[in-house]
């Protein structure tokens, strides 16, 4: 048709300005300003691709059905912990901390809790072998929860031991996250043993098309929780899995993950459990709310807070936590986090705190296990350097996959949460606030470890690095922030 090709341009470039003018209005609608400016530069780009990639994975939040079963628990969660105060009786703060126990309960609706430390595992033999021999006393249930899960030689013991406490009557159930588990060996295998052995098991944040089961597949369960009969628990960073990750790559370089847990007892474990809880209605259906204990404080116990956050709260709640305490901080600043890539509130906390004369201190993978996150994460390093903050670079081929901090010697975090965009909005954390003396000291003593074996980054080091790296760390920032 004569004329046609001019009008279909003129089409083609109608629809492009309309979908412009729409992403300039809606996208900036609360959000961060570093995140609108990266998916407006995509969009205005490439308008059609950009805007197929924002409906797919631009809200960082749940809805439908998950949304309203993360605010029934919140209204639950409230409702059974309204008479517990802030604080239970007897268990002192440092000052200056009842204000950030007060901003935790209003984000999660969890109160601060005492709380008994058996000691932090570094060493992922260790560990399993402490969770392992936990399982093996249990009488009453085990609730488990993991990002990633594979029955291998290292976790073997593991799941022996929760078949033999299935067979001795004990309730066993079993969280994991289907994309994080999925892709390791013998995947079909650990649930054929588990179904075999009459475990409980269920996928968390499915993709299951076929199934009718289908959500923003960037959205992830990242929590790591063991809990015991309700009387003895362990969470952090490590999964359930050989700490090599089982993939031949890592192998060959000799590459494996070095991880940190954290053994508790003590009314904290009902915090835990309401989040366990939580997450397996959300999952099944099944309401395990008569199961989760009454916190009941015991003479000699800690003050702890555990803070579950994730896409099913729309505040960030770990985001919140960290900044407040970090601006808190009066001298010393220690920060363990193997995916640094920070949201502008917590870079400037951090940056601050080095200009007001804090020691700040950060440690990080010399070679991460993923190469936009690496890429990304050092793009910050020339404003911490500028800003004072020292860089321990952990050796490679170690992935240094701990998580914690601490602020002065009055308080530290320990738990699942990065301190990444991801981990802030996309994912599913829980992080466990300790104001002990002895519980900062602890953390501290990881830290020292640590340090003894890493390189400090200097800013000579770093400014004379190849003009190639630079163009490579600037890019892949930009695309972190498309969250």
């Amino acid at each position: 048709m004569p004329g046609w090709p001019g009008w279909l341009g003129m089409i083609v470039g109608l629809i492009d300005l309309a979908i412009k003018i729409v992403a300039v209005v809606t996208i900036p609608h609360n959000r961060r300003p570093s995140s609108s400016l990266a998916w407006l530069l995509l969009i205005i780009l490439t308008p059609l691709f950009g805007l197929f990639l924002f409906f797919l994975i631009g809200s960082p939040f749940v809805r439908g059905r998950r949304e309203a079963v993360q605010e029934r628990a919140d209204a639950a969660i409230t409702s059974r912990a309204e008479t517990l105060p802030d604080v239970p009786a007897g268990l002192e703060l440092p000052d200056g901390m009842a204000s950030v126990v007060r901003l935790n309960r209003d984000l999660t609706a969890m109160p601060m809790l005492g709380g008994s430390s058996h000691g932090l595992y570094g060493d992922y033999t260790a560990s399993l072998a402490a969770m392992t021999t936990a399982v093996r006393a249990s009488t009453s249930h085990v609730h488990l929860e993991m990002y990633a899960m594979a029955l291998d030689d290292a976790t073997r013991d593991f799941f022996d031991a929760m078949a033999d406490a299935v067979r001795r009557g004990v309730v066993v159930r079993v969280l994991y996250d289907h994309i994080g588990s999925r892709k390791y060996p013998g995947y079909r295998a650990m649930n054929a043993f588990m179904t075999k052995a009459g475990i409980e098991w269920h996928q968390m944040m499915p993709i299951k098309p076929l199934q009718r089961r289908w959500r923003r597949p960037d959205l992830r369960n990242h929590r790591k929780l063991l809990m015991v009969d309700s009387k003895v628990a362990f969470m952090g960073s490590q999964n359930l899995i050989a700490s090599s990750y089982l993939m031949p790559a890592n192998i060959r370089a000799g590459r494996h993950w070095l991880d940190l847990m954290i053994e508790l007892s003590g009314s904290i474990i009902s915090s835990m459990e309401a989040v366990f809880a939580l997450d397996w209605l959300t999952e099944t259906g099944e309401s395990l709310a008569d199961r989760v204990p009454q916190p009941v404080s015991e003479e000699g116990e800690q003050p702890m807070q555990l803070i579950p956050s994730g896409p099913g709260y729309r505040t960030m709640p770990n985001l919140r936590l960290f900044t407040a305490l970090i601006h808190r901080a009066q001298y010393r600043l220690v920060i363990t986090s193997p995916y640094f890539v920070p949201e502008d509130s917590l870079l400037e906390a951090i940056t601050t705190a080095a200009y007001r004369g804090v020691d700040v201190e950060l440690f990080v993978s010399e070679g991460a296990d993923q190469f936009i996150v690496q890429h990304a994460q050092a793009s910050y390093y020339q404003g911490l350097l500028e800003a004072g903050v020292r860089i321990f670079q952990y050796p490679k081929p170690t992935v240094l996959h701990s998580k914690f901090f601490t602020v002065d010697d009055v308080a530290g975090v320990i738990g699942s949460s990065n301190m990444d965009y991801r981990s802030f909005g996309l994912t599913y954390e829980v992080s466990l606030l300790g104001t002990a003396p002895e519980f900062v000291a602890d953390l501290l003593r990881v830290a020292e470890e640590y340090r003894e074996v890493s390189r400090e980054l200097t800013a000579k080091e770093w400014s004379s690095r190849a003009a190639g790296w630079r163009y490579v760390e600037n890019v892949t920032r930009l695309m972190a922030s498309l969250q």
